[in-house]
């Protein structure tokens, strides 16, 4: 089978689960990456630049996920494509076409709107990597579960012995998104005590431009020694071995994918009490932060955000801090979980199955979602016309011919 997968291709999350998504279907199947443009590209960087991997032009559209048709169209047809996985595709027109010529189309879950969520039914298969999202798209009759996962060998334990009289070092990664990472909570948690600990922070953006209302606790926490910024792009496996507990407060996730590799590296989590992260904790890895407030998103996203209590992140951290001996009984019990539940080398043939068991649904089972889809992208047009003067071409001109 020749497999496309569309999605980011650089140094971030959502890239990362494309890969794994790669790696597990290249045993069986010839794969083929269409990297769209728009936030980054990685084409001089050896790790991300391959032979199996076209680089789509960076058009200026006002849409996430927007693709130059007729490019993509060629991508298909020279790479004799027959199955289609799509990541993060909020731009419609691209499926429509793969359904228009025939191809079985798919989808890894991960952002949608109560808007958008009729329109899944354009595909023939939903990857579903949480349970939160397995629910949510249980109406789809191809919804599939497939348990996450990572690379045991590439995240595993590096940790030096800790003397008794060192602190204790909290570890957060911070990504692209700061605010959405609670990494603004993990600080003001971290300045309300004063035990022997450390907090280190691995973000690619600067924090305290992502954080401007707590640059004052910044410069005070790091003239202490408090606290350490590290504010570049770092590969796998990434830089958990800093830490002796990972602290992640996130206020929203789809899927939690550095929760695992934490795990992997043998760190307990701090994380919020919400989906997807609590899919991953118990307490003999780590502590579960009770929520404090739930509110919506500016873009619609489906799932509310969420803010930890402070006072109980506070409380979690200083637990650590006051019984060294948890951090060392909860990181061989955060490696073993790893290693009996989230190896991708395993949980990754659910992928392999969905590809042998899900067919192309009957096109009177996707016709509805279709009319949706083209109503939705028609809306859009609506709302700001002299910026989408090529709608109706892209539409009735690229995916009305196969």
């Amino acid at each position: 089978m020749r497999v496309g997968i569309v999605t980011t291709w650089f140094e971030r999350g959502g890239a990362y689960v494309s890969r794994n998504i790669e790696n597990a279907l290249s045993s069986q199947h010839e794969v083929f990456i269409y990297a769209r443009g728009g936030e980054a590209y990685a084409s001089d960087d050896p790790v991300w630049a391959r032979p199996n991997v076209t680089w789509g032009h960076n058009v200026p559209y006002p849409v996430p996920g927007f693709i130059h048709l007729s490019e993509f169209k060629r991508w298909l047809k020279d790479n004799k494509i027959d199955t289609v996985i799509f990541n993060e595709q909020h731009w419609w027109p691209p499926i429509l076409l793969c359904i228009k010529m025939g191809l079985r189309v798919g989808t890894y879950v991960d952002y949608y709107t109560e808007d958008t969520m009729p329109l899944f039914g354009c595909y023939d298969f939903l990857i579903c990597n949480t349970l939160r999202h397995h629910k949510a798209f249980e109406w789809h009759s191809q919804a599939r579960y497939v348990p996450w996962g990572t690379d045991l060998e590439v995240f595993r334990p590096q940790h030096r012995e800790r003397k008794p009289d060192e602190p204790v070092v909290f570890f957060h990664s911070a990504g692209m998104n700061p605010p959405r990472k609670g990494t603004d909570l993990a600080i003001r948690a971290f300045s309300q005590f004063e035990g022997n600990a450390r907090l280190i922070i691995h973000s690619q953006v600067g924090v305290r431009k992502a954080l401007p209302a707590l640059t004052p606790v910044i410069d005070r926490l790091v003239s202490l020694g408090r606290l350490e910024l590290i504010e570049r792009t770092v590969g796998a496996p990434g830089l958990y071995s800093l830490g002796d507990v990972y602290v992640y407060p996130s206020r929203l996730d789809g899927l939690g994918l550095s929760v695992v590799e934490a795990l992997a590296c043998g760190l307990p989590i701090i994380t919020t009490d919400a989906a997807p992260m609590n899919e991953f904790i118990d307490p003999s890895v780590g502590q579960l932060v009770r929520v404090s407030r739930t509110y919506a998103r500016s873009d619609g996203y489906y799932w509310p955000k969420m803010d930890c209590d402070i006072d109980d992140l506070t409380r979690s951290m200083e637990s650590y801090v006051n019984d060294p001996g948890l951090v060392a009984g909860q990181r061989k019990a955060a490696r073993q979980k790893a290693e009996s539940h989230y190896d991708w080398s395993v949980n990754g043939k659910g992928i392999l199955r969905i590809l042998d068991t899900c067919q192309r649904l009957d096109p009177a089972e996707k016709s509805e979602a279709i009319k949706k889809a083209i109503s939705f992208e028609k809306k859009r047009v609506g709302i700001r016309p002299a910026m989408y003067n090529l709608y109706g071409w892209l539409i009735n001109t690229t995916i009305g011919h196969s």
